[in-house]
């Protein structure tokens, strides 16, 4: 049980998004400390996988040192090679972009739909009529490289719309890597995928336990499958590809990209207390909602109805011919009362190092971009601090 009254409520600073350390974090570390146990080896490390297993239903998961790591496994697991294509959103935090250059491929940016996720029905029409299915791999008309995968983004917490954009994949041979870097917690309740957790659709998912994430190991991430192959596979990478420990043979190119035992010991203890996050991150969400929706001009955006979705970030949406404030006017109005917040990321079609890729159709996510504002939204936000941040935005 989370005591909200151990966090000191300090009107001068209302942060983003801290973690909450008030379980057995610090009873799980100190055994690792005492037993000497603080590598990558050590029994949290498969604890925390196997609890993750129960907690998302995915039959297998290879702890990793962070989302990024997962992510760029899993590519190299799909059989992303140098010159293929990926599919993957704008309106993202550019590591499952990057991670598409570590492996010497190409991105294609898509849309985001009102969710701010990757828009299924664009994404469905470039995949119909921008590209070509030959010799079992689809190929992108414009480039003639093969698109090998697809990294569907859960933005916020927001369950992806996959139903359509699953089975088109499939036929084409596109491998999906959930990028649920952000949706710990959130699962579907609708539709051929109701029970299920995001990350456990696709053909590999990824978490992140980066410190302002739902749950915490400092860092740290996961993939997630229920192929018993990769994920034998993403062990062997993990740890350095070593075809025999004794004398250090290694017959391909590993990476150092494991959890450690006390990040993991962490993680098990911050994971005995999610269900109770989960219920209070929706929680704050409505008490938001029903005081924002009332202040002409600012709306705090809705979640898919068709997921029970985590809430881990508030989207603020501004309409600022009525609010008479835009997003930097406001944000920089909030940073004056102390109170923190942050943009939507800078759409990563249009970051320097992206700007020459192909995009499809980007018309939604420059709007979200411009009008988005995220809120503090911390689960030891407490209901004061969220009646504070209120009754600044009704200042005007």
């Amino acid at each position: 049980m989370i005591n909200h009254k151990l966090r000191i409520t300090n009107y001068d600073f209302i942060p983003l998004s801290v973690p909450s350390i008030q379980g057995n974090e610090w009873k799980y570390i100190k055994e690792c400390l005492d037993t000497e146990w603080v590598s990558s080896a050590g029994k949290y490390v498969a604890l925390f996988e196997q609890k993750i297993c129960e907690f998302t239903g995915a039959k297998y998961a290879v702890a990793c040192v962070n989302g990024t790591a997962a992510l760029h496994i899993s590519l190299l697991l799909a059989g992303v090679k140098p010159d293929d294509e990926v599919i993957v959103p704008t309106l993202t935090f550019i590591s499952p972009i990057n991670v598409v250059r570590y492996c010497n491929a190409y991105p294609v940016f898509m849309d985001a739909d009102d969710f701010y996720n990757i828009d299924e029905e664009k994404t469905i029409q470039f995949i119909e009529k921008e590209t070509i299915f030959r010799n079992g791999f689809t190929y992108n008309k414009k480039t003639n490289r093969k698109i090998s995968a697809i990294i569907p983004v859960h933005i916020f917490g927001n369950a992806c719309n996959l139903e359509k954009l699953v089975p088109i994949c499939k036929e084409r041979n596109i491998k999906i890597i959930e990028d649920a870097t952000e949706s710990l917690g959130t699962k579907y309740t609708k539709g051929k995928f109701s029970g299920k957790h995001t990350g456990t659709i696709g053909d590999l998912g990824c978490l992140s336990f980066n410190g302002n994430k739902i749950i915490t190991t400092g860092g740290g991430g996961m993939i997630l499958t229920d192929n018993e192959d990769y994920a034998k596979k993403a062990k062997y990478l993990t740890t350095q590809a070593k075809d025999d420990e004794i004398r250090y043979v290694h017959n391909e190119i590993g990476y150092n990209y494991r959890l450690t035992n006390i990040q993991a010991a962490m993680g098990v203890a911050q994971l005995e207390q999610l269900p109770e996050y989960l219920n209070i991150k929706k929680n704050n969400y409505n008490l938001y909602k029903d005081e924002i929706d009332i202040i002409p001009g600012l709306h705090i955006v809705e979640t898919p109805d068709y997921a029970n979705n985590n809430h881990w970030m508030y989207p603020l949406k501004i309409d600022q011919n009525v609010y008479n404030k835009d997003r930097e006017e406001l944000m920089s109005f909030l940073s004056e009362k102390k109170i923190q917040t942050r943009h939507v990321w800078y759409l990563n079609h249009l970051q320097k190092p992206y700007k020459d890729c192909q995009k499809y159709k980007i018309e939604n996510a420059i709007k979200l971009w411009e009008k988005t504002l995220n809120i503090p939204c911390s689960v030891n936000l407490n209901e004061n601090e969220i009646k504070k941040v209120c009754e600044v935005l009704n200042e005007r």
